[in-house]
């Protein structure tokens, strides 16, 4: 049987001459059409284990495969001085799902505005979110310092909520999680205050205390009642301590060496008697 060229269309859609091929197969050949590639199959990922946490008790947790011994320490940042129109605040604690949203949520409820939120994962520190939040009412950054307060106090409740073992780790566990704190800290021990030169105009106070509910707004207050003007900087919790830096000017200047020792005295009597009343002394 004679045998004829054929040219036929190849996977890569260039084309290529075929030998050896009879007119038989030709005629079959001719009726041939390319099947249309397949759909690609859709895979549907399913586990057990993914399920958004909302655990009262570390064993919950447990449960839900976290490790407990390697949770890192919760931390929360207020931060006034990065931004100009705006008070920052990272997060950072462990990832669970939903937590993002509802922290969102929370801060809304504030009557504050999330003008923008970050994340990122790191295996040493856990999930790290940041936003950038606004009064609502105003579209400025934060300058209250009960609203200040309340906004930690809404993110630690949140933080419990998803991360039932950081109520151990965070002295607010005491008043707000499912377990307290197995140790507390000795608050002349934790506490370090330093005062340094902050330009022309102001000076740096540095505090490290132990951490309590009102804390924020307690150390405002202590600083006005001498008549020191407070401009916020950064406010942090850590664990069982809290880590404060304040601007703090008099009458437009920074503190002398007398009024500074006047200040960390008035601080250490306020941390150290936290339910003083005023009428007591």
């Amino acid at each position: 049987m004679a045998e004829v060229a054929v040219t036929v269309a190849a996977a890569a859609g260039t084309l290529r001459p075929c030998t050896g091929v009879s007119a038989r197969s030709v005629a079959v050949l001719g009726r041939w059409r390319p099947l249309a590639p397949a759909a690609p199959a859709k895979l549907r990922l399913s586990s057990p284990a993914v399920r958004v946490p909302r655990a009262t008790s570390p064993a919950a947790v447990e449960q839900d495969g976290s490790n407990t011994d390697t949770d890192p320490i919760p931390k929360i940042i207020i931060d006034q001085d990065s931004d100009p129109d705006a008070t920052i605040v990272e997060v950072t604690l462990g990832d669970r799902l939903g937590d993002l949203l509802d922290t969102m949520n929370a801060l809304k409820n504030l009557g504050l505005n999330v003008n923008k939120a970050s994340v990122c994962l790191d295996s040493a520190t856990g999930k790290c979110n940041t936003f950038a939040l606004t009064k609502a009412s105003t579209g400025r950054k934060i300058d209250d310092p009960e609203l200040l307060e309340a906004v930690r106090l809404t993110i630690i409740n949140t933080m419990i909520q998803y991360h039932p073992e950081s109520s151990s780790q965070l002295a607010m566990g005491a008043t707000f999680g499912p377990e307290a704190p197995a140790e507390q800290v000795d608050v002349d021990i934790a506490t370090h205050i330093d005062i340094y030169d902050d330009g022309p105009e102001r000076s740096l106070l540095v505090l490290e205390t132990a951490d309590r509910p009102g804390l924020l707004i307690d150390l405002v207050k202590a600083i006005s009642d001498i008549n020191v003007t407070v401009h916020f900087g950064e406010f942090d919790t850590e664990g069982l301590l809290a880590k404060a830096k304040f601007h703090v000017s008099y009458r437009g200047k920074p503190l002398i060496k007398a009024l500074q020792q006047v200040l960390s005295n008035s601080l250490r009597y306020y941390l150290r008697r936290p339910t003083t009343e005023e009428g007591s002394f």
